[in-house]
């Protein structure tokens, strides 16, 4: 089973809705509550999963997911000011207003991969 967790910092200074509506513009089903500054809550990896291919993204979305994995996790930072137009960006190691953590969990991590973000060749995905 799969397990999707979301993390992003609301700053004093941001509005605490749009950054809702980033998280919520790739991963719209998200359940979000605002817990000590910070929106967290669970989600499913369906519109991420299109976001990557509609922007071409596949290989280093796949390379991020394989290096950040440890075990049957594997976490990812998003850029939360790109994500305000419905767009994935990985983040910088420490943004500036942080960004939205995502922590993925699954029994068979490289299959989720394999799903989300698989190989492709000439930018063409290949199907196994």
């Amino acid at each position: 089973m799969t397990a999707v967790r979301i993390s992003c910092p609301v700053n004093p200074s941001e509005d605490e809705e749009k950054v809702r509506s980033a998280v919520l513009s790739i991963f719209p089903d998200a359940e979000l509550s605002l817990n000590d500054g910070r929106l967290e809550g669970e989600a499913t990896l369906d519109r991420f999963s299109k976001a990557i291919r509609r922007q071409k993204i596949l290989d280093a979305t796949r390379a991020v997911m394989i290096m950040n994995s440890r075990g049957n996790t594997t976490r990812l930072s998003l850029n939360k000011q790109v994500a305000t137009v419905g767009k994935v960006s990985f983040a910088d190691k420490r943004p500036v207003l942080g960004a939205i953590e995502v922590t993925i969990e699954d029994d068979d991590l490289m299959a989720l991969i394999d799903r989300v973000a698989p190989i492709t060749v000439d930018g063409e995905e290949v199907i196994q």
